[in-house]
């Protein structure tokens, strides 16, 4: 048996039969559950810390998941799992946008879940050297140049104009991605495998917006649209 400790999710949930199906059902799979009904005590218990992940509806009261998750993102890159009853509302872009890594659709079969739970966390814990390093221009120590930006892969930092930049563990694994890839186009399937650890071709909306919200902190015009293709790192 593992003596390592047990995951720790956050979740926020409004609708009290959800609240406890959900929890019961990932405790099952041994993980740690804490609850809250609305997004003001969900934003309280998440300040708290010691969660691995958060899993925000969206709609709740007092404070929306899309307007906890912002708060969320002000002072953490902790995992931020969505849940939205329709796969096409807008909610799920906002979600996106507002800074959570991935989204699921209600109802969600529990093995889904926990897929996307396990494929997060091992975003959140990426191991340097799992993958073989590839760039244009290398510092010392492994760090990779692209203009103003530069890159730790050893580290896991990142930083612009010599100063460091946050980025929630999908944004960062995103970056890596291209940086392991400099000038390569890479498209949006295989960013969902490689990134989201998607099995299946998935919902490009989640690269794109992820793009997005990379472009915005790592400069807009560092990463290339390739129209009908995809996207690739500037050299």
């Amino acid at each position: 048996m593992s003596d390592s400790p047990p995951v720790r999710i956050l979740l926020v949930e409004d609708d009290e039969v959800i609240r406890r199906s959900v929890a019961m059902a990932l405790e099952r799979y041994g993980y740690h559950v804490t609850t809250a009904g609305d997004g003001l005590t969900g934003l309280e218990l998440s300040r708290e810390g010691g969660y691995d992940l958060l899993l925000l509806d969206v709609m709740l009261p007092g404070l929306d998941g899309i307007g906890l998750c912002r708060r969320i993102r002000e002072t953490s890159t902790d995992p931020v799992l969505m849940m939205s009853a329709r796969s096409d509302s807008l909610d799920v872009v906002s979600g996106l946008e507002a800074g959570a890594d991935d989204y699921v659709v209600k109802p969600v079969d529990t093995p889904v879940l926990v897929a996307r739970i396990r494929s997060l966390l091992r975003r959140a814990a990426y191991t340097p050297g799992e993958r073989p390093e590839q760039a244009g221009d290398t510092e010392p120590h492994g760090r990779l140049v692209f203009g103003d930006l530069t890159v730790d892969p050893a580290a896991l930092e990142v930083h612009r104009d010599g100063r460091r930049i946050a980025l929630a563990p999908t944004e960062l694994r995103l970056l890596l991605e291209f940086a392991a890839n400099p000038g390569v186009v890479l498209s949006r399937q295989t960013l969902l495998r490689n990134v989201w650890d998607y099995g299946w071709d998935g919902d490009s909306r989640v690269v794109d917006l992820c793009v997005q919200r990379l472009r915005r902190k790592i400069g807009a015009d560092r990463v290339e649209t390739v129209r009908g293709f995809g996207y690739k790192l500037r050299r």
